[in-house]
């Protein structure tokens, strides 16, 4: 069984993850001599050593999916999961992401940094397909669907640039059965750009059957 982080623990684990991604983007945005970063791997090293003697951390399948746990209201959105990959405020490889939502939309906004460089002065395309396909989960929570990514397809209509606030804006379209078509652009928000458009089909799963199938992998 997966214990439940405490109020102190989640706060720990995020201010650990906020201090990972900004070191990333220190790292990749700065110079450094052989000395300094020998010294720096060294101490990096020993805190994984730390971390790997403690106990497997996992995420609890009865968290996945469940929407009802979280406001989808109009308005910002809270955090639904600290650890996920994107959006998560533990998340080492997290965006800072900023999500709102607006009628049937949502919209993350973002600024990307040194450490999501691609071609010079861009991010990478792949970081762009991640932030469409992590905001695209939250759009579940508005239709109230679970659902896993079937098809992503990114339209790259510029380059993407870097320490510049962008608006990922994505909605739910026709839904065929399990398939839930879902589209959005990617905007520099002071020129309002178009940057990147996307295009998604969702498989939608029953919860209950997925959570119980998890369980019983896990046991």
């Amino acid at each position: 069984m997966t214990p439940i982080d405490s109020d102190h623990v989640l706060e720990g684990r995020a201010r650990v993850g906020q201090a990972i991604r900004d070191l990333g983007h220190s790292f990749a945005g700065h110079h450094a001599d052989a000395d300094f970063l020998n010294e720096a791997a060294s101490l990096l090293e020993a805190l994984i050593t730390q971390f790997d003697h403690r106990d497997v951390r996992r995420r609890d399948p009865a968290t996945f999916g469940d929407h009802v746990l979280y406001s989808y209201e109009e308005g910002p959105i809270g955090e639904t999961y600290p650890d996920r990959p994107v959006s998560g405020s533990a998340s080492p490889w997290g965006l800072d992401t900023e999500i709102h939502r607006e009628g049937d939309d949502l919209i993350a906004y973002v600024t990307l940094r040194a450490a999501h460089e691609g071609a010079p002065g861009r991010s990478h395309g792949g970081v762009v397909a991640a932030l469409f396909d992590d905001i695209f989960g939250f759009v579940q929570g508005v239709i109230n669907i679970t659902a896993f990514t079937g098809q992503l397809t990114i339209t790259y209509r510029a380059g993407t640039p870097l320490h510049t606030r962008l608006a990922c804006r994505v909605r739910a379209g026709e839904q065929n059965g399990r398939k839930v078509i879902m589209t959005g652009e990617l905007t520099v928000v002071e020129t309002g750009q178009l940057v990147a458009e996307a295009h998604s089909v969702f498989i939608t799963v029953d919860r209950e059957t997925l959570v119980a199938s998890m369980n019983q992998a896990d046991d």
